[in-house]
């Protein structure tokens, strides 16, 4: 191995006493390849297996945790006992390979499409509905305090599911504008009750959802049983989260016994836009600073090559996701190991699906949608 790059590699021990064999994990993908029952396919197995045995921790693509918070075709699911064999085969194979297996569990809100919800009821924080691609979509059913409530407690059944299902941990996704972040933002969050209001109050049903998860991990699991939570720095919305508001949601969840916080970006190296004083700076420096190392944080964002991941753990980030470098080059851990990082792949090489092991749904949009690759 290239001395350069040695850092990567090293071990890294979670705050739950958990090591972990290097500092890169796979990040969150949604593949589109489940079957319509919400049960694992044969194809996405494989294509989990092919990519775990590098990394230290795979993070799985979100599982729904009731019926109305599924966000995509081909998601699988983890709303009912009955997924307890399905969710299973996925965090065999990860372990087998010799990584962490993580489950991602969210409810979609809003952004669920209305035909795979049941009788196409969408539900969010307020009746503020999605735009996507300029286009506004159906306005949700807000929901009350008590279906508040009922969502907090599946989110920790799916915790219960997760360590029957043999996972090493479950990953909170309160990113990508679904329904934990749509509590915390003033954009889609107009309440006027104990979840809704000012800041604080919009914090309480993310930390609700915490506190459930941890709560049931200390009935049903152990202390090795690893909890992350995931976040999205900004919105750009009139009344949207602020790099200001999620510095204020980061310094309490640091003080939740989190194992890992793990920031949502495109962009390792973007800077904030709006509610700090210095714009100039990395939401990542800010993060840091305000973390203190009281929890880890996994960075994320266009880390294509080593280089790019030596930058990036130069800022003092202890823990670095790869996302779509991992489709285009599974072995990309690999390599740096073997000293051969010149030889990483940074483009899709679209003639390789088989090589790859990319599942067709997932590979069809890749190919035939310019420029896409999946949302992490």
């Amino acid at each position: 191995m290239n001395e350069r790059y040695e850092n990567l590699l090293t071990t890294f021990t979670l705050p739950n006493g958990v090591e972990l064999k290097n500092r890169l994990v796979m990040a969150p993908m949604t593949h589109y390849s489940s079957n319509v029952d919400g049960t694992v396919t044969d194809a996405e197995i494989k294509y989990y297996s092919r990519r775990s045995s590098g990394v230290s921790m795979v993070i799985t693509a979100c599982t729904h945790v009731t019926p109305n918070g599924q966000g995509f075709h081909g998601q699988f699911a983890s709303h009912s006992d009955e997924f307890i064999p399905s969710l299973k085969r996925v965090a065999t194979a990860i372990k087998e390979q010799g990584a962490k297996a993580v489950l991602q569990i969210y409810h979609g809100g809003k952004m669920s499409p209305p035909e795979l919800v049941p009788n196409g009821v969408i539900v969010s924080a307020s009746d503020v509905p999605a735009v996507s691609g300029g286009e506004e979509g159906k306005i949700p059913k807000p929901l009350t305090e008590s279906e508040a409530e009922e969502i907090i407690e599946a989110y920790g059944e799916a915790t219960r599911r997760a360590i029957q299902a043999g996972y090493d941990g479950v990953e909170i996704h309160g990113a990508n504008g679904y329904l934990i972040q749509q509590f915390f933002s003033g954009h889609s969050n107009r309440r006027d009750d104990r979840f809704g209001g000012s800041l604080e109050k919009r914090m309480a049903f993310p930390l609700a959802v915490v506190d459930k998860v941890k709560s049931v991990v200390e009935k049903h699991g152990d202390a090795s049983f690893i909890v992350g939570y995931r976040f999205s720095p900004e919105e750009p919305e009139e009344k949207g989260i602020t790099m200001g508001d999620t510095l204020t949601l980061v310094d309490a969840l640091a003080e939740k016994g989190l194992d890992y916080l793990h920031v949502s970006l495109g962009e390792f190296f973007s800077t904030a836009r709006r509610g700090v004083e210095d714009l100039s700076k990395t939401r990542i420096e800010y993060l840091l600073e305000k973390i203190n190392e009281r929890v880890p944080l996994i960075g994320v964002g266009s880390i294509y090559s080593a280089e790019d991941a030596r930058n990036a753990f130069a800022t003092g980030i202890p823990l670095l996701a790869l996302g779509r470098e991992l489709i285009i080059d599974p072995d990309w851990v690999q390599k740096v190991a073997s000293g051969k990082e010149d030889e990483i792949v940074t483009k899709i090489d679209k003639e390789k699906q088989e090589e790859l092991v990319v599942p067709d749904p997932l590979w069809n949009k890749i190919v035939n949608i310019p420029g896409w690759f999946p949302g992490i």
